[in-house]
């Protein structure tokens, strides 16, 4: 697969998540969902360290995270050249294709939306808005929204530890980007032979 095909993947990847993110902040306020249906809703979260949720402590723990991710990401920029140029499998290079898109999706809302958007606690968040944004450069939230509650209910009493207690799932909320670097981690995974198969020849 050649360069060019793999950008058409990244760009398509980026406006369908940034799309949706930006519509999400301008039209829902925080916590606010529009259920689809049983299974599946529009939930508008906020994100605002690592994956669950997860936040690294501190002062600087969001701008650590945001710097770690912009290095990743010329990690991965710099993989997907190199695979290009090494006539990589075309699964290879469409997984990484999607696995950078993802995560530059996440680095952008990181790095810009606090700047971009006011805050949407109670609120719609206005685009650009004149008193300025909720926080400064690098220190932005990451937008999630898509939420699948495939079960919800109070487990049996024979399970251990958890018996009787309510359960979700599928709890997290998540957003394109996410899904382009679940999808490309899958394909590594289920086709990790076809993806190195040069590897694989070597062994």
């Amino acid at each position: 697969m050649s360069l060019k095909k793999a950008s058409i993947i990244i760009v398509l990847v980026l406006l369908i998540d940034q799309i949706s993110k930006f519509y999400i902040k301008t039209n829902f306020s925080l916590g606010e969902e529009v259920p689809v249906f049983d299974w599946f809703k529009i939930l508008f979260v906020e994100n605002e360290g690592m994956a669950w949720g997860t936040k690294i402590p501190g002062e600087y723990g969001k701008l650590f995270l945001t710097l770690f991710r912009l290095v990743a990401i010329v990690g991965i920029g710099y993989w997907l050249w190199d695979s290009v140029r090494k006539n990589g499998s075309r699964i290879l290079i469409t997984a990484i294709a999607l696995i950078f898109a993802g995560a530059m999706g996440n680095i952008i809302d990181s790095v810009i939306y606090g700047i971009i958007f006011n805050d949407s606690y109670g609120q719609v968040a206005e685009f650009m808005p004149a008193q300025g944004g909720y926080a400064t450069l690098f220190h932005g939230k990451v937008v999630d929204m898509l939420y699948f509650p495939l079960w919800q209910g109070n487990l049996p009493e024979w399970i251990p530890f958890w018996g009787g207690n309510y359960f979700t799932f599928f709890e997290p909320v998540f957003n394109i980007a996410d899904t382009a670097i679940s999808a490309g981690v899958i394909l590594l995974l289920l086709f990790n032979k076809r993806a190195f198969p040069k590897e694989e020849e070597a062994k």
